[in-house]
């Protein structure tokens, strides 16, 4: 793929939004060392949808969403949650970031951390209290790890630290949850558990959206998808875009025929 031009942002027309949607996107454009990243992307999230955002290694998903909280710089475009910009919206969403991302040696056990996700109702450098510290026991009791309350979150497996950030986002009662690959490494009864918070934030009116890298369960976990590969190249309910052509423009190559008729399929 040949590198896209940059257009600066000020000379594009404009792009109006719809109804304050829960993520909207417009013309977000993301480089490394001079290479796109994310190129000129358009992109508004359904209300209360499960959403896969897929494509193949390198399309900018995980950039994408860092992109989006201000953890990588952008080059351009404009991002709105439920209308407002990130500042006025920040409580509103939680994040899951990669497990590769976070120091796993940092002296807090899983406790600790659920209770991060209830620093907005404590408010910063005030104590954490014993209610606050039963509210962060019930949390990790709906993901399994109420057990673990009290171990350092270094010494816990892969699936047990995920089910932790899990518990951590529930606290944090958010109407958008931003999940980045939240399965990787993760044993089956996490993956389930993972879907199962995931319909039930869904259920009770957000709408999550996650960077997904097992295209054949985003029919079975998901409503939605956005693919990309740098570029959006498709975006709506799953069955309408999970469609061989669909599939063999983002991935080409790097599918079998044979793959992605079955993907094709199950949608």
């Amino acid at each position: 793929m040949s590198p896209p031009r940059l257009i600066p942002f000020e000379s594009r027309q404009p792009r109006n939004y719809a109804a304050p949607s829960p993520l909207s996107i417009r013309g977000l454009s993301v480089a490394y060392d001079d290479k796109p990243a994310v190129w000129d992307l358009d992109y508004d999230a359904p209300d209360r949808g499960l959403i896969a955002v897929i494509g193949p290694n390198g399309a900018g998903k995980s950039t994408m969403i860092k992109a989006m909280l201000g953890l990588v710089p952008a080059l351009a475009g404009d991002v709105r949650i439920f209308g407002s910009k990130l500042r006025q919206a920040r409580r509103r969403i939680a994040y899951i970031p990669q497990r590769t991302s976070v120091d796993w040696d940092f002296p807090a056990s899983a406790e600790d951390v659920v209770a991060m996700g209830l620093y907005g109702e404590i408010g910063w450098c005030r104590p954490v209290r014993r209610r606050h510290r039963d509210a962060a026991r019930d949390y990790l009791d709906r993901v399994g790890m109420a057990d673990f309350a009290g171990r350092q979150i270094g010494q816990l497996s892969g699936g047990q630290q995920q089910r932790v950030f899990l518990a951590r986002a529930l606290a944090q009662k958010a109407d958008l949850y931003l999940m980045d690959e939240p399965f990787a490494g993760v044993d089956a009864a996490t993956e389930r558990a993972i879907v199962n918070v995931m319909r039930g934030v869904r259920d009770a009116g957000a709408t999550v959206l996650c960077v997904h890298h097992d295209l054949q369960t985003v029919a079975d976990y998901f409503d939605h998808a956005l693919i990309l590969n740098v570029r959006a190249i498709a975006q709506g309910t799953v069955k309408d875009v999970l469609t061989e052509d669909v599939l063999q423009r983002a991935y080409g190559g790097r599918l079998a025929e044979t793959e992605i008729r079955a993907i094709a399929r199950s949608a």
